[in-house]
């Protein structure tokens, strides 16, 4: 049997520890060490595996035959840090791995971009098509002919009824629910256990049930 690629996920917290036990159950590629920002961490370990050092180690790992990355960043809003740890790694010429934790359930119709990783129970149905560098997080339900766009983040028992637009690197909160045929713009953040039954628009933050603008609230 050929060895199996050899991996690195950029961030070592909580989400980092989430994806190092869904890449051991998944069996597909061996994740050898952990990349982290905060220097106090480094030379520890997360979950048993090494914490080496920054995301500046990334050339020096693909030169030690390191060929695959994740990206271990979480997000509850701002996905800008996930993208630019994601830029690097691909600047520095490492591969993006696509991961599905093996109690996820994703149709055979559906498109994972590069990078994207399904989460344990999530569902991802019929005709979906996932951009590069997102978080379909545990228990997300993702219904039939959703188009999620690039470095969204899904959070954890989010619910997306069917043909549901997301735009790039927007949030959509924990235990969140969206109305089908609802369209949220690029950047735009679905705070938790929000009811969305109206498009949101770019940029914009929404709460509540039903949701509504948090800078209308702030005029009203």
């Amino acid at each position: 049997m050929a060895d199996k690629p050899r991996g690195v996920i950029a961030g070592g917290g909580g989400h980092g520890a989430v994806l190092l036990e869904a890449a051991s159950a998944a069996g597909e590629v061996e994740i050898v060490c952990v990349l982290e920002s905060d220097p106090i961490r480094w030379g520890k370990e997360l979950l048993g595996i090494p914490i080496r050092g920054g995301d500046e180690l990334m050339p020096k790992l693909r030169s030690e035959g390191v060929t695959h990355f994740l990206v271990g960043l979480g997000g509850t809003g701002d996905n800008g840090p996930r993208i630019r740890v994601y830029e690097r790694a691909l600047a520095s010429g490492l591969q993006p791995w696509s991961l599905r934790h093996p109690s996820a359930v994703v149709s055979p119709s559906a498109v994972l971009g590069d990078g994207t990783v399904v989460l344990a129970g999530a569902i991802v149905g019929p005709r979906a098509v996932i951009g590069a560098n997102v978080i379909v997080n545990s228990g997300v339900i993702l219904e039939h002919d959703c188009v999620v766009a690039d470095h969204v983040h899904l959070a954890s028992g989010a619910t997306l009824a069917g043909g549901i637009r997301v735009g790039e690197a927007a949030h959509v909160g924990a235990g969140a629910t969206v109305r089908e045929g609802i369209t949220i713009g690029a950047r735009a953040v679905v705070a938790a256990g929000a009811v969305v039954i109206r498009d949101v628009v770019a940029g914009d933050t929404v709460a509540g049930v039903p949701a509504c603008s948090l800078s209308s609230r702030s005029r009203s």
